[in-house]
């Protein structure tokens, strides 16, 4: 997954979520390996300790047992929060 395939996801799930907050993106999650070769200079600051990293104000988490996906609010839980709305692309 490439930065402007994730952005494009990010944007067809807000678009088909509808308004509904559950089926809003949640939680990003990145396999390590993908993190290193494709996503590392991506922007995902930490603002707060409890915000963790953040894409376009959704919560990311990189993991050598994570499959590359994200999750809609449903699915997430407790791991995406506390969401908030989708950034716009920078």
């Amino acid at each position: 997954m490439t930065l402007d395939e994730l952005n494009d996801t990010l944007d067809a799930m807000a678009e088909a979520a509808a308004g509904d907050p559950q089926q809003m993106p949640g939680l990003i999650t990145i396999n390590t390996d993908l993190w290193v070769k494709d996503l590392a200079d991506m922007r995902a600051p930490c603002k707060a300790i409890h915000d963790g990293m953040r894409h376009r104000d959704v919560a990311v988490q990189v993991s050598s047992g994570s499959k590359t996906e994200v999750l809609i609010q449903a699915e997430a839980g407790d791991r995406g929060a506390p969401y908030r709305d989708l950034a716009p692309k920078d």
